[in-house]
């Protein structure tokens, strides 16, 4: 495993690859373990890195890396759903749901857009609450609210 570090609006972000796809993007203070791994750049992360920068600089509105985030046959499901969600656009945990054909597992799919490992790229900041209110967020709220007005999400 590899991994790279991207100074970003929302803190010290840890990138991860296993060589050829993106495995994980770690949010500030919650970078894993580096035992096995190593602080060395390879094509998919300099894409990533890449990528991120562009984003956040306001002249990328999408995503094309290879990425491996491992995870269950739900969760690659709801990751999945998380990815065709526009820029700029917010869904509901219950959209989610509806649009993967299960209306009632909503909590099922806060679980899985909780454990997504690739946020940003997989944009699970882009889910809010039914209500129209921000929800938990692994990176924080405020990580959250930045990167919707980057989005222009929020008005």
């Amino acid at each position: 495993m590899n991994y790279q570090y991207l100074n970003s609006p929302i803190g010290t972000l840890r990138v991860l690859s296993d060589g050829q796809h993106i495995t994980a993007i770690e949010w500030p203070e919650q970078h894993s373990d580096t035992a096995g791994q190593i602080e060395q750049s390879d094509t998919a992360l300099a894409q990533c890195v890449e990528q991120l920068q562009e984003y956040f600089a306001g002249t990328r509105r999408s995503f094309d890396l290879p990425l491996a985030p491992g995870g269950t046959e739900f969760q690659n499901a709801v990751w999945a759903q998380l990815a065709r969600i526009p820029f700029g656009e917010l869904r509901s945990y219950g959209d989610i749901a509806r649009e993967l054909g299960k209306s009632k597992a909503m909590r099922a799919v806060g679980a899985a857009n909780g454990r997504n490992p690739i946020p940003i790229v997989v944009p699970c900041h882009r889910v809010i609450g039914s209500d129209g209110s921000l929800t938990g967020f692994a990176g924080g709220l405020d990580a959250k609210k930045t990167l919707l007005n980057i989005e222009g999400a929020l008005d």
